[in-house]
């Protein structure tokens, strides 16, 4: 019997994230304990100050629709944001404001990339790259993070797989599902390798730019030439635990800009009014909240790394950004899904395996660390005791 569904549906893939979640909230519905380490969220409330603005802005009528690139004071509030921890000059119309920072890379692989371009992205990356690229009928080309480069992006690699096909260069740092970090020497030989050529575009997603625990975030934007040539991608969620809020945004040129805007127009009409008011108070007011989150998270990056360190069949290098880690398994004995389904349902931890982020993530899981230390010390017990159990 044919398909009732349009050919392309049959190249959009998932993330396996959401898999694994349902699949332990089942095992809790049978009264098991889970200790989940699966998720990319922070475990911390909203600040408050957040959620007052969103309050407030909601009792003040922000509660019909806004321009579909955002609200005019959102819009303003990125662009001087940008500017300053970028050291490039953003203008508020360079700014497209969105329900979460996944539609930045849906519209601008939409807007930039026909079928048959090739696009370089992180393997192990962000499992929705691929699917976005295969999903318009580009050629997906990964770039392979290797452990023995902390994960890094090699620059050399980026330099030899561009071809007269390539469309987009996609960079992730701090990455997920690694932690790796770009340091500004790779980013400066990106930006060599697609300076000259006018058909090359940049997507940087920087999403976890504010948790980073060594040195300081770099972006490929403030390199001469590369402002015009970059989508940047940021939001809400992760520096500010506002997940389920929805808000992201992009920065980029004019042009490109508008054309972001009209797929707005066309999928979503815009972004919630109020939320985006607590945009606003996000970037705005104080900064103590966050602060305090990315200092929670850099000890328990401590307590995960010495941790799985000390289990035998595991070696784990300590991550330089983001609230992951990507420990090395292949001492174990098993692939990553096989133990990656047995510590879920024998261990009761919830991990995700490493080919969730591509085919070069065999041989390691993805461990979030962003739950409470108690939580992780438990779970580090029970890898330990279902693996001496094995």
């Amino acid at each position: 019997m044919d398909s009732i569904f349009a050919k392309r549906m049959e190249s959009l893939g998932t993330e396996t994230a959401f898999e694994v979640l349902a699949k332990a909230k089942a095992l809790e519905k049978q009264g098991r304990d889970i200790v989940h380490l699966e998720i990319g969220e922070p475990d911390f409330d909203t600040p408050k100050n957040i959620k007052e603005a969103a309050i407030k802005a909601m009792n003040t009528g922000y509660t019909h629709y806004v321009p579909s690139a955002g609200i005019p004071e959102l819009r303003q509030t990125i662009a001087e944001y940008i500017s300053n921890t970028r050291n490039i000059k953003v203008a508020p119309e360079e700014v497209v404001v969105t329900p979460g920072a996944k539609p930045i890379m849906f519209f601008s692989i939409l807007a930039l990339v026909n079928p048959g371009d090739e696009v370089l992205y992180p393997n192990p990356g962000f499992p929705i790259y691929e699917s976005l690229i295969n999903f318009v009928g580009a050629k997906p080309v990964p770039v392979p993070l290797k452990e023995e480069n902390d994960f890094s992006l090699d620059p050399e690699y980026v330099k030899e797989k561009i071809t007269k096909k390539t469309k987009m260069i996609i960079i992730n740092s701090p990455e997920n599902p690694t932690g790796g970090v770009l340091s500004k020497q790779d980013l400066k030989v990106i930006a060599d390798c697609v300076n000259d050529r006018n058909d090359v575009f940049v997507l940087a997603d920087e999403i976890y730019s504010r948790i980073i625990y060594e040195g300081k975030h770099e972006s490929i934007t403030a390199f001469p030439g590369m402002k015009d040539k970059t989508i940047l991608l940021d939001g809400f969620s992760k520096t500010y635990a506002m997940t389920g809020w929805r808000l992201g945004y992009g920065a980029m040129r004019k042009d490109l800009a508008e054309k972001i805007a009209q797929l707005m127009t066309n999928s979503n009409s815009c972004t919630s009014a109020f939320v985006q008011m607590a945009g606003v108070e996000a970037l705005k007011g104080p900064q103590k909240e966050p602060e305090k989150m990315v200092a929670e998270f850099k000890k328990r990056r401590e307590v995960i790394v010495s941790g799985l360190n000390s289990i035998k069949g595991i070696t784990c290098k300590k991550p330089k950004g983001a609230f992951y880690v990507f420990p090395n398994i292949t001492g174990t004995g098993m692939n990553c899904r096989e133990l990656g389904d047995y510590l879920l349902n024998t261990g009761g931890v919830a991990v995700l395996p490493g080919t969730s982020f591509g085919k070069y993530g065999e041989g390691y899981l993805r461990l979030s660390f962003a739950n409470s230390v108690d939580n992780i010390k438990k779970a580090l017990e029970r890898i330990e005791k279902t693996l001496k159990n094995r």
